[in-house]
């Protein structure tokens, strides 16, 4: 994942569209190792179209062929980057890592689209990465001050210059060197002219799979991937453990000591696909299992349950399911809205949402309306749907969020705001409810949640995921964070020249 190096609060200010109020997971990771002929690239290019929703802004895929290194990264989707039939031309070889991304504001920058590469004495090495380093600052300001001279704006990149750095012989025991000096929330794929290495940070915070395709060994960021290509499911990287693959097969190392394992609730919530395994749990059938919560919790008299698509969807049947309320598309999403489409006018931009999600007035009219959404941010978006549904004759609007109130903002890879834009933190649940134009509003509660994932009630001392975004009990350290809000001298200050590239 990519980061500005400026002040935190600096880029969250600036946070995104107006007209897209979701959270955004920034990366997807994608490595294949020991593919037949040239077919490296190609199956990764598949890999990445499959994990396209985890980033729409950048790709880009780094392959070897006897030793020699050939690396393509583009601004864009991966269709429109991978889709020609001469991939296999372009990128050769038998392995090859990609990744996807969206950017923080201020971002998007060719220079920190990965995989990102760098010549080592030991040979090339390219790293994919998906998460955040919360001591990034931290170590970019430290390796700065030894000399370093860094060419992009991304906390990946920190990352290669500690294995560069590294007084280690072997690449694996230079790559552990590096890892043991990062913290937060990551999902490393790496790729040498011998190896393929793939890492999970401590906590299990971000996902990542190993699967098998023929006699080649696929990692991927969700299990959905590894369907798309045809590759079979082996088993999740497990929390704290590196993985490497070479000629002579797979073999696992867990040089770090034992934590208990905190994977991030929002990969259920909203980010993973709903026909991904995310730790051993459909996100499918927990998404459903939320939204049978959210009707047991809050109930209330309605004549049609409706989803805010796609993300509501599986919550919204759950819902519908518990409460015997029917199932309706009252709201349909376009699928054709380009990523670039220009808005001629801030007039015609307020009307976003009704080219992304249209109302369906034959559901909706003279009806009483349960609207279901994964989650709420801001409210930017849901004041609008709301209106939009009213405008379609709807006499009643009832919105359920299918996930408790965001309270917190995330520093491990989501790109959410902060905490004085997010409408729960700033609002009671009455004036949430006035704000957003609705007859009546409920979230489902942090145990609910937990119930969803069937994991029993949320243990307070040693909470079973990461849900600080709910509750402000963070799972690391936030160093960061905390040597900006002490004013130290080491604070870490905007790198202008980069900033203004």
């Amino acid at each position: 994942m990519s980061h500005l190096i400026a002040d935190p609060v600096v880029h969250r200010e600036h946070w995104r569209d107006a007209d897209d109020d979701h959270p955004r997971l920034e990366c997807g990771v994608c490595g294949v190792w020991g593919a037949d002929q040239d077919d490296a690239s190609s199956i990764v290019a598949l890999g990445l179209h499959a994990l396209q929703h985890r980033g729409q802004e950048a790709c880009g895929i780094a392959s070897v062929r006897e030793q020699r290194f050939h690396t393509e990264r583009h601004m864009g989707l991966v269709g429109e980057a991978f889709g020609g039939s001469n991939l296999a031309e372009r990128l050769p070889g038998s392995a090859a890592v990609g990744h996807t991304r969206y950017s923080t504001a201020g971002g998007s920058f060719l220079r920190n689209i990965q995989p990102m590469f760098a010549d080592l004495d030991q040979g090339g090495i390219a790293i994919a990465h998906n998460g955040n380093l919360t001591n990034f600052h931290y170590l970019h300001r430290q390796l700065v001050g030894e000399g370093a001279i860094f060419q992009s704006t991304s906390d990946s990149e920190v990352i290669l210059h500690l294995i560069a750095r590294s007084r280690k012989a072997k690449i694996v025991d230079r790559f552990i060197d590096a890892i043991g000096r990062i913290e937060g929330g990551y999902a490393l794929v790496c790729l040498t002219r011998t190896k393929m290495i793939g890492a999970r940070d401590p906590l299990g915070i971000r996902p990542l799979v190993l699967g098998q395709l023929g006699d080649s060994w696929v990692l991927a960021s969700e299990t959905c991937a590894l369907d798309t290509i045809g590759a079979t499911f082996v088993r999740d990287v497990e929390h704290g453990e590196i993985v490497v693959i070479d000629h002579e097969g797979l073999r696992s190392l867990k040089p770090f000591p034992t934590r208990a394992a905190r994977p991030c609730l929002f990969e259920y919530v909203y980010f993973s696909r709903p026909d991904s395994i995310v730790n051993g749990k459909s996100v499918y059938d927990v998404r459903k299992r939320m939204g049978a919560g959210l009707a047991r919790e809050h109930a209330v008299e309605a004549d049609v349950v409706v989803p805010v698509p796609d993300s509501g969807v599986p919550a919204a049947l759950g819902y519908a399911h518990e409460s015997g309320i029917p199932y309706e598309m009252g709201i349909i999403r376009s699928h054709y809205l380009g990523r670039t489409f220009i808005q001629p006018s801030q007039g015609a931009r307020q009307k976003g949402v009704r080219m992304k999600h249209s109302p369906n007035r034959a559901v909706l009219e003279g009806k009483r309306v349960v609207l279901i959404d994964d989650s709420i941010v801001r409210g930017t978006t849901s004041i609008k749907l709301v209106r939009a549904v009213r405008a379609a004759g709807a006499k009643e609007v009832h919105l359920r969020s299918a996930s408790p109130p965001i309270l917190y903002p995330d520093f491990y890879g989501i790109d959410m705001p902060e905490r004085d834009q997010l409408i729960a933190a700033n609002k009671t649940l009455e004036e949430m409810r006035a704000h957003l134009e609705v007859d009546s509003l409920g979230f489902l509660s942090v145990d609910g949640l937990y119930q969803a994932m069937e994991a029993g009630p949320r243990d307070a001392a040693h909470p079973q995921f990461t849900d600080h975004y709910f509750t402000g009990d963070y799972p690391t350290r936030l160093l960061d964070r905390e040597i900006e809000e002490s004013g130290r001298d080491d604070a870490v200050r905007q790198l202008s020249l980069l900033v203004s590239a």
